[in-house]
């Protein structure tokens, strides 16, 4: 049976968050912000971000959202991503959300129902994403009956639960190797196995990605080449965006800033440490970033580890030039002082990545085996 939403739940935008930190303290009702919705999707528990107290709530005015209710953005970039969050508890939330509150106990077959049917299939201008209210009032829900919606979320349940473990293993694994380089490594800034320091010119060829006069507006296109700036550097891993690349015969042109796999690229503006390993070909070092490439007596792997250190992320802020942001240039990057461990201790360490990364390309591959199971059953439930 097909149903509108407006018939079976409360549909609502947040409000205007409370400014400045004296509003905000330890032990009153979380506020969700917009740019919480991301990590609290990605797992973040609730509790963990800003709260209010009743005090500031009443000063404010602030609606209270009840548990089980639907969120996901209704207007700003965020809202591309569909993004869609049950509510684990009460909780006021800012006005760039909407806020989906069931009349029935509905919440987690409404949560599915909206993964799969994202909202933001609803967006009418995606240089200006916004989604109406009113839209959202006049969706049509194929709601079910009780039994067939019980039986539908225990599925999905299930299998969103095995999903989490195979994530949770995968990031323990990625855990171990970083405790295991500490281990047999030490600190690179104190350097307690006491090795030899020598400057990282002496490791690798460095370079700075090309001037902005070499690439302008009408070079982009979509689907091409992409750029790696700092803000593509995530969590030691490069994420492009396909709206933001060069065609084939730019590309060409620019041979002399093309990365190659095992390269290290690194952010030279903003966040001081920001580095990742190139595993992937046909990327541009973009004009915010640097290129680090390994003359083979240490890894690529080892060179982004010890940057992206935090005491050495310390030392790097510390060198960097510029009042406003924080800048590296060549010569800064050339005399970063780097440990220089013995070989043998080198091969050991990565030996043992080496089995761990097995262990995670089995886990990936049974991820993925749930995530296709997942997809399967959602279509089949909801299209």
């Amino acid at each position: 049976m097909s149903v509108m939403l407006k018939n079976i739940a409360i549909i609502a935008a947040g409000q205007g968050a409370p400014q400045g930190d004296e509003n905000y303290c330890d032990n009153g009702i979380p506020f969700v912000k917009a740019g919480n919705l991301v990590e609290l999707v990605e797992g973040k528990p609730i509790t963990e971000i800003q709260k209010v107290s009743d005090e500031v709530a009443k000063k404010h005015k602030l609606r209270l959202y009840k548990k089980g209710s639907v969120l996901f953005a209704k207007s700003g970039m965020s809202c591309l991503k569909g993004y869609v969050y049950v509510l684990p508890q009460d909780a006021y939330v800012v006005s760039h959300l909407a806020c989906v509150t069931p009349n029935e106990d509905i919440s987690e077959y409404l949560r599915y129902y909206f993964q799969y049917n994202r909202p933001n299939k609803l967006i009418k201008d995606e240089a200006y994403p916004s989604i109406s209210l009113a839209d959202i009032e006049e969706l049509k829900i194929d709601i079910k009956t009780q039994i067939e919606r019980d039986s539908i979320v225990r599925d999905l349940a299930s299998v969103a639960h095995l999903i989490g473990l195979q994530k949770k293993q995968l990031q323990e694994f990625d855990t171990l190797i970083k405790s295991r380089f500490v281990e047999m490594f030490g600190d690179p800034v104190n350097n307690p196995f006491e090795w030899k320091k020598v400057s990282l010119s002496e490791l690798a060829e460095i370079k700075i990605g090309p001037f902005g006069s070499l690439l302008h507006k009408d070079d982009y296109i979509e689907d091409g080449h992409p750029l790696v700036n700092p803000s593509h550097i995530k969590d030691g891993k490069i994420i492009t965006d396909n709206k933001l690349t060069i065609s084939d015969e730019k590309f060409d042109e620019m041979a002399a800033y093309h990365l190659k796999i095992g390269d290290v690229v690194m952010g030279r503006r903003g966040e001081m440490g920001r580095c990742a390993v190139v595993t992937e070909d046909g990327l541009l070092c973009g004009t915010g970033s640097l290129l680090i490439r390994s003359k083979g007596e240490i890894t690529a792997d080892y060179i982004q580890k010890i940057i992206s250190f935090p005491s050495f992320k310390k030392i790097i802020e510390d060198m960097a030039v510029g009042q406003t942001m924080p800048n590296l240039n060549v010569p800064i990057v050339s005399n970063f002082k780097i440990i220089k461990p013995p070989i043998g201790v080198q091969h050991k360490y990565y030996s043992f990545v080496h089995q761990i990364d097995k262990l995670k390309l089995t886990a990936k591959e049974g991820l993925k085996k749930l995530e296709i199971m997942q997809k399967a059953l959602m279509q089949q439930y909801f299209c």
